[in-house]
């Protein structure tokens, strides 16, 4: 049984759950589908009366979801409950803009003999997400939200260590009236992804996992002439000038790093610090790093949880040892972490150089790779230096020139004086191997639409 809940902090298997049949698959794609015909005759204000109930639930028993979140994937209590509020923020976005951002465009005409040029935005049907486990929450809301606002259904294939997650979130649809088959969670086996994308009746896919997670799906999603967006991996640029103010900056740099135990697609994974203040950074960081308390994740006190699986923490340490053998330096920071539970030593490696893999790598755990820098140019190059695009940040006591230096870095995010972050009222997403397409705002909205043009053109004109 690959869907399995497995505490990751007592190593105990608490559930498991039986992969979806062939059967179970096309019943629930012929639900969503049929759904799928009265959602999208809906107006827009009565699709997002169940995306405020959702939201409203979230908040009456946000300590009911979160532990459900901290059970399954390890993420601190106090983190989980601001995934269930982040995740209510969500829907409400939705809920107060939907309407406006899916109204009918009219489109400026160069001759009045062209028309009257309309843009309307159509849903296109069933849709399927596949989900990674580190936010089991958020990464719902952010796809399923946007989605149901503009008519589609979902069908979910969430990761196989957050089943409780998956169904927990089909339950609170359903409690918000959200008609059955609107969003359905299915025991997907990456075996069958292909066979829900090859049903002419699913009309795209949203996948957010690895580099190769999102390459299998994409060539699937296109052997089928199906939408797809992906939202990959990062190592996100965390560049320190010289003039920033230190301790403020080194107290994100703590942040930034490790919230979520460091398994954060936008966490800032490699420290680029200039050469006149990067031996006091390193000193104030490690300082900063050695006072994170890790212990049970349930305990309000605690700051840095276990990873997601052991299997998660055994392949990190790898990758450590791999980055020492092409000569990095290692340094293990701050009290031993416990022997129970899936853990990892929060490690500095520094003297990563470009022909160590490591340089290229994403490390998705407590580990951060400081580099030095020449100058502001050189944190640039640095920070380009990846074969990833998704966020990156810039410290700077001068936020205009930070920005200017903003517009030379190739990602989809940088953030001036913050680490890279999420909210519901900004837009997410990357370039290069960190994938293709938005999620949230309008531009996640109109992700999955038909932006169909409709011209009322006299019958006597010309062609």
């Amino acid at each position: 049984m690959a869907f399995s809940t497995i505490n990751p902090y007592t190593g105990e298997t608490v559930k498991q759950f039986n992969d979806a049949t062939d059967s179970e698959i096309s019943a629930a794609i012929s639900r969503a589908d049929q759904t799928f015909a009265e959602w999208r005759q809906l107006a827009i204000a009565q699709r997002t009366v169940i995306l405020q109930k959702a939201a409203d639930i979230l908040r009456e028993k946000t300590q009911f979801f979160a532990e459900i979140i901290t059970l399954e994937m390890g993420k601190i209590i106090g983190e989980a409950r601001a995934e269930v509020e982040l995740s209510a923020s969500i829907f409400e976005y939705y809920v107060k803009n939907a309407e406006q951002l899916l109204k009918d465009q009219p489109l400026p005409v160069a001759d009045p003999a062209e028309g009257q040029a309309v843009l309307v935005h159509e849903p296109l049907g069933v849709l399927l997400a596949v989900e990674p486990w580190n936010f089991p929450f958020y990464q719902i809301a952010r796809i399923l939200a946007p989605q149901l606002a503009a008519g589609n259904t979902l069908l979910l294939k969430h990761a196989s260590n957050v089943p409780q997650c998956a169904e927990a979130f089909e339950k609170l649809m359903l409690d918000a009236g959200l008609p059955a088959g609107g969003f359905t969670n299915l025991f997907l086996p990456h075996s069958k992804i292909e066979y829900v994308l090859k049903d002419p009746r699913v009309h795209g896919v949203a996948l957010t996992g690895s580099e190769a997670a999102g390459a299998s799906v994409a060539q699937t999603a296109a052997k089928y002439l199906k939408k797809s967006t992906l939202e990959l991996g990062g190592a996100d640029a965390f560049v320190v000038l010289a003039d920033a103010e230190l301790d403020k900056t080194v107290e994100w740099a703590v942040f930034g790093r490790h919230w979520n135990a460091g398994q954060v697609c936008v966490s800032s994974k490699r420290m680029i610090i200039h050469e006149k203040i990067y031996d006091a950074f390193l000193e104030k960081y490690t300082a900063g790093v050695a006072a994170l308390k890790a212990g049970d994740p349930m305990d309000n006190t605690t700051r840095l949880a276990p990873l997601s699986s052991q299997r998660a923490a055994d392949n990190l340490k790898q990758q450590i040892a791999k980055a020492v053998e092409h000569g990095a330096i290692a340094t293990e920071v701050g009290d031993k972490v416990p022997a129970q539970g899936a853990f990892v030593q929060p490690t500095i490696l520094t003297n990563v150089t470009p022909d160590n893999p490591a340089y290229y790598e994403e490390f998705f755990g407590p580990v951060s790779m400081i580099i030095k820098a020449r100058d502001d140019e050189d944190a640039v190059r640095i920070a380009n230096d990846s074969h990833f695009g998704l966020g990156g940040s810039v410290f700077t006591a001068d936020p205009q020139y930070g920005y200017q230096l903003a517009k030379k870095i190739t990602t989809g995010m940088v953030y001036i004086n913050h680490p890279t972050m999420v909210k519901a009222d900004l837009p997410f997403g990357g370039v290069k191997r960190s994938g293709y397409g938005r999620e949230l705002l309008g531009l996640g909205l109109k992700e999955f639409v038909n932006h169909k043009l409709i011209d009322i053109v006299d019958i006597d004109a010309p062609f």
